[in-house]
């Protein structure tokens, strides 16, 4: 047996290797490596067309893998220091979904902070699962939730020893860490599997100078996206495990909603960013850090923005912080996240991540180049000095403790009537409504609608917000559960 190392790549190698044997194809996908879809083949090129193929067996089955795809899942195990890591094409949102599927049945509990990812919530739907939230605090200043101190988890811990797994935001969207370790320590000492939600921290297993990553903190499972801070291309991610957890049963669960049909564009993405990170991570992301650091001082300097960074950690709430995270306060300005985010698109030409009502994130990694960030950076000092506003005009905003009246899958799943959204205060949630990205929802069914909630939608709508979720795409309209 030939031993692999992480200078391998034996998705790719096995790619390569078809392509040379020029099989004929009597399968699928039905283009043909791309023969019968010129205008496809013009679009993506033909190399991509002719590794755009299915399942065989010198490739290896995502659902069933026994070759070269177990392999590229050893190799990315041992690069991200897990017991076993699985191929995900249907993005971190699928990887979430596992997790929590595979960890809580109908009725068992779950502690998560309430900002979570649309997905997690979506998870509680499909498993009837009861979420205790542990409510994050609000940054006074900056107006965004925190991670999740370990007094909160460990008096949710106390007041539901029943509870089968706590889920952890780990790192935030803005680069907020909480105290992952003792998290998980707290909950092994109550018998509860540890969830991490580390989309935004594959760069955390390949550089000493980034906060603690889910592995390293004897986390039970890890959702990462690769495609984000890694390189890979869209919708690919990892989910990783350790070794306590029945990797079997993991698979299974992981199989009821994955496709069957896995791209192999997206698994050999995996496979080459798995090998470069392990071969090149350090001085990859040595580049960002100081790319990041530079960008901070530059735009501190403008006035009136805040690009923050670990000068924000108290120990607890927020116990590290990720410094390749570029998030702006925007507020001093006079002008929300949103209107910064559109003012930098539709005038400058610059695509920034998101804008919140107070913060933009800029997201920096390893395709970014040193004047980009001085792009970036001469358009936020022209925005200050042609947009400057009263900063008083602004809503301050802060994280709103949600008021849980039934589990998330009782209320979607239960009889519903649509009400003008002026009407429903008062009422209780039946669908989520929340601004993406981030994806963090505002509501999730099954929350009581409060006056301050309805503000903030109302306000966010204004300020240019994307808000999703909702049956009504124009949010006038909301589900609420019949009484």
């Amino acid at each position: 047996m030939e031993y692999l190392t992480q200078d391998r790549a034996p998705i790719v190698e096995a790619l390569q290797k078809m392509k040379t044997a020029r099989l004929l194809p009597f399968d699928v996908p039905g283009h043909k490596r791309g023969r019968g879809n010129a205008e496809l083949t013009e679009f993506f090129g033909e190399t991509c067309l002719s590794y755009d193929v299915n399942s065989m067996k010198m490739l290896d089955n995502l659902c069933h893998p026994v070759s070269v795809i177990k392999d590229a899942e050893v190799l990315a195990a041992e690069a991200f220091h897990a017991s076993r890591a699985f191929f995900m094409v249907g993005g971190t949102t699928s990887a979430i979904q596992a997790m929590i599927l595979s960890s809580v049945k109908e009725g068992e509990k779950i502690i998560m902070p309430r900002n979570v990812h649309r997905s997690a919530i979506n998870a509680l739907i499909l498993s009837g699962a009861t979420p205790i939230y542990v409510n994050p605090l609000s940054h006074e200043n900056l107006g965004i939730a925190l991670g999740m101190r370990v007094a909160d988890v460990k008096a949710a811990i106390e007041k539901h020893p029943d509870a089968k797994a706590v889920f952890v935001n780990n790192p935030t969207y803005y680069g907020i860490c909480s105290n992952l370790k003792e998290i998980v320590n707290l909950a092994h000492e109550h018998d509860m599997k540890v969830l991490v939600d580390e989309a935004h921290g594959a760069h955390f297993y390949f550089n000493d100078r980034l906060p603690m990553s889910a592995m390293e903190a004897g986390a039970d499972m890890a959702a990462i996206s690769i495609h984000k801070s890694g390189g890979s291309l869209t919708q690919s991610s990892l989910l990783l495990s350790g070794e306590n957890v029945n990797a079997g049963y993991l698979h299974q669960i992981i199989n009821l909603t994955q496709t069957t049909s896995a791209s192999y564009l997206l698994m050999a993405s995996l496979d080459i960013t798995r090998r470069k990170l392990a071969l090149s991570g350090k001085d990859i992301f040595d580049k960002v850090i100081s790319l990041v650091e530079y960008a901070r001082d530059e735009i501190n300097a403008i006035g009136d923005y805040y690009a923050y960074a670990k000068e924000i950690v108290d120990g607890d709430a927020i116990f590290d912080f990720d410094i390749t995270k570029l998030s702006i306060f925007t507020r001093p300005v006079g002008l929300t996240g949103h209107e910064v985010y559109d003012i930098l698109r539709d005038e400058y030409d610059i695509q920034t991540e998101f804008g919140d009502l107070g913060n933009i994130l800029a997201y920096v990694s390893v395709g970014d180049r040193l004047k980009d960030i001085e792009r970036l950076v001469a358009a936020l000092s022209e925005i200050k000095r042609n947009y400057k506003k009263d900063s008083a005009r602004l809503l301050k905003v802060e994280y709103m403790e949600p008021i849980v009246n039934a589990t998330p899958k009782e209320a979607f799943y239960s009889e519903k009537v649509s009400l003008p959204i002026d009407e429903t205060c008062g009422k209780i949630a039946g669908e989520l409504v929340m601004c993406y990205p981030p994806g963090i929802p505002i509501l999730s069914p099954g929350e009581l609608i409060t006056e301050e909630i309805l503000t903030y939608i109302k306000y966010a709508k204004k300020k240019g917000a994307q808000l999703t979720g909702a049956e009504d795409m124009t949010l006038e309209r909301l589900n609420v559960i019949v009484e």
